[in-house]
């Protein structure tokens, strides 16, 4: 989560009866999914993936460790393995010590702006919790989050209530299918009120099934360190604006070093796609593959604006 502090739901107007009895519904058919994590560091949620035990949540939850206890709706309270981590996307696969289990139905396709959405969590510890809102938007990127190391783009937004504990748990829809993977929210004390993330379930289709099969994700990786442009940089260097973003760093033989990039040198676009902000650059990175070319349009120290062909790696294995 970005900040230890729960954000209200009282924002979000009461449902309407019929969208109450479709919460009620879909509640009781999605919680026997709908786990806790318990680390020593902590709580958070998951989903049941399978009926022999797999459990889906954020890396962030177990993050450095190996061993969690996972606890179910029916009270049994298991032990569980962590299996593997993709810290890039969040995404982690807990082994639970119990099989029969019944395994949620993820839907892949995006769900549509102004439907209902219901999160199913454990926020604080209040095990199995139920709040409900509507999806606010699609492919929206955490402001500032890269500058953690983690950046958080290509989410789904939502005002349905999430707070920290409901991390790993289920976003779902009113046919009770997992459509995300709640995340993350942003605190009230920056201004918000209700603006929460999650994991679209095509992306973590995607990564747990790498996950299953290899132990890990693959992801596009361009060798540099995007930063944003402030208006200090602009006053400093003479920029024309801010629009871009700047290379802070260059891994020496990487991509962008055999392409010729250097630091400081901006980075405006990728793939004729303006980019804006150092999220937005690592969401059009996750559009492609390793091995693939991605072209930069570039103005250099030198202020001259070029465009630039890189081809991408599988980026490097990042620690948890």
């Amino acid at each position: 989560m970005l900040a230890a502090t729960a954000c209200s739901s009282a924002a979000t107007p009461a449902a309407a009866p019929a969208e109450s009895d479709v919460v009620q519904t879909v509640a009781a058919q999605v919680d026997p999914s709908a786990v806790t994590i318990l680390t020593d560091g902590g709580n958070g949620s998951g989903v049941v993936f399978d009926a022999d035990g797999l459990i889906v949540t954020n890396e962030h939850v177990v993050r450095g460790r190996t061993d969690v206890e996972v606890a179910f709706v029916d009270g049994q309270r298991v032990a569980g393995t962590v299996r593997a981590t993709d810290p890039v996307t969040d995404i982690a696969l807990v082994q639970a010590q119990r099989r029969g289990l019944p395994a949620a139905r993820f839907e892949p396709a995006p769900p549509v702006v102004g439907s209902l959405a219901i999160v199913i969590g454990s926020p604080l510890g209040f095990e199995n919790s139920v709040t409900a809102g509507v999806i606010s938007g699609l492919h929206r990127e955490v402001p500032g989050s890269a500058a953690y190391g983690q950046s958080l783009v290509d989410l789904i937004q939502t005002d349905a209530a999430i707070s920290p504990g409901n991390s790993g748990g289920a976003l779902v829809n009113p046919a009770g299918a997992v459509t995300g993977i709640s995340l993350a929210y942003i605190p009230p004390q920056s201004g918000a009120v209700s603006i929460g993330f999650a994991i679209p379930a095509a992306t973590v289709l995607d990564v747990v099934d790498q996950l299953q099969r290899t132990g890990r994700a693959t992801h596009a990786f361009a060798g540099l360190a995007p930063a944003a442009i402030t208006q200090q940089m602009v006053d400093r260097l003479g920029l024309p604006d801010t629009n871009g973003v700047i290379t802070a760093g260059v891994v020496p033989g990487g991509p962008a070093a055999r392409a010729g990039i250097r630091a400081g040198d901006i980075i405006r676009s990728v793939n004729g796609t303006p980019v804006t902000t150092p999220e937005s650059f690592q969401a059009a990175l996750r559009t492609r593959q390793p091995g693939e070319s991605a072209t930069l349009g570039i103005r250099g120290i030198d202020g001259q604006e070029r465009n630039v062909t890189i081809t991408l790696t599988d980026r490097p294995a990042v620690s948890g």
